[in-house]
């Protein structure tokens, strides 16, 4: 639904030591062949293929960053170094571990073929050939690409304006000191922090009170956003207003609930031509339905291409016995290298303690209702 109804946003250009996470806006070519001269692969001895095996005359050397001025003509060979220009007349280059030098003479005792160890012309990437399209999230490898290729400037999208309103009674600023039956506003922060790694640009409005009014208004001001996350209040209690609001502004609801724990109370629609997110209140919930919903909306908004949801696989180290019926995210932790996931002790999706001890979260199977240590399971890395 976002895919088919989104717009791109703006486009802005930027210094390229900036452009790292942002989201390519414009096609990115070649402005010259890859490499712009065939050269060495390896450190060792230019030579002609038909001259070997045999006792070669060395007519010099060349290293990355210059040019052999002459040329390798008949029983001869130039000492060459890794990334240097092929020298004129050699077709191919033997590895120096395969060599003998005497004096100035280099035994090459098996035969080769052409083109050994050599990186031809163009074989990385030909002029003008398109290295990176439009829709493209930038990584470190695809800065470097820019770089090489002499984009010191970059057309990206503008990173889209999330407007976050946390709803309830009982929610302070982090800055106040809480009644006992009172709470900080940790949502609006910890989805500030997961807007910005998605690549959009969080805005904290103050908190919603429990009022059909209160909530009118900063459901309205979220709106001039590209896109609104609203926390708490989408759940059927007396006081849950949030869907309500939302329809007084005309919102059409794509769907109020999907089968997950934590998070099945989820809100999802557009109003006044702008999409919404309403995510449950409690911490986990609001968390685990950012990233499973909400991140993908945000990085399709943001201009980008494809959008996937990363769930590999790890092994357990204890047994598990979830109940059925649900998807459930279990918050974990991974071992160093990824490979065997340990469910984290936890008290109920309020608890943040347990949250932040995690560094992923299981994902169960709903039809399954019993792990054992071993067994393979899908998780969701923080």
């Amino acid at each position: 639904m976002v895919r088919q109804a989104r717009t791109l946003p703006a486009i802005e250009e930027i210094p390229l030591g900036e452009a790292g996470g942002r989201v390519l806006a414009a096609n990115a070519a070649a402005d010259r062949d890859f490499p712009a001269l065939p050269r060495s692969a390896r450190d060792g001895f230019a030579v002609r293929a038909a001259d070997l095996p045999g006792a070669l005359e060395i007519i010099g050397e060349v290293r990355a960053g210059e040019r052999f001025p002459g040329e390798v003509g008949p029983h001869q060979a130039v000492e060459i170094m890794t990334g240097a220009p092929v020298p004129t007349g050699a077709d191919t280059v033997v590895m120096i571990e395969h060599t003998r030098r005497e004096g100035n003479r280099v035994l090459i005792d098996t035969a080769a073929e052409r083109g050994l160890a050599i990186n031809p012309r163009a074989c990385e990437a030909a002029a003008h050939d398109v290295l990176l399209r439009a829709g493209k999230r930038l990584d470190y490898a695809d800065v470097a690409l820019l770089a090489a290729t002499g984009h010191a400037r970059v057309q990206v999208y503008r990173r889209p304006v999330v407007a976050i309103v946390s709803t309830g009674d009982e929610i302070v600023g982090i800055d106040e000191i809480p009644q006992e039956f009172q709470i900080r506003n940790s949502n609006a922060w910890s989805l500030a922090t997961q807007i910005a790694r998605a690549g959009g640009s969080p805005h904290i409005l103050p908190v919603a009170r429990d009022t059909v009014s209160d909530t009118r208004e900063s459901v309205a001001r979220g709106l001039s956003a590209d896109l609104l996350l609203l926390s708490g209040g989408v759940s059927a209690g007396k006081y849950d207003v949030v869907e309500k609001v939302l329809a007084g502004f005309g919102a059409d609801f794509y769907f109020d609930r999907v089968l997950i724990q934590p998070g099945q109370p989820l809100v999802f629609g557009r109003a006044a031509g702008k999409f919404f997110f309403g995510l449950p209140g409690n911490p986990s919930s609001t968390m685990v339905t950012f990233e499973v919903f909400a991140r993908a909306a945000l990085e399709l908004l943001a201009g980008q291409e494809e959008t996937a949801l990363h769930m590999p696989l790890a092994r357990l180290t204890a047994a598990m016995q979830p109940r059925p019926g649900l998807t459930r995210f279990l918050p974990a932790r991974l071992n160093a290298d990824a490979s065997e996931v340990t469910p984290v002790k936890w008290r109920g999706s309020g608890d943040i303690p347990a949250l932040a001890r995690a560094n992923a979260f299981l994902v169960t199977d709903p039809e399954r209702a019993e792990y054992a240590p071993g067994d393979l399971v899908r998780i969701l890395p923080k």
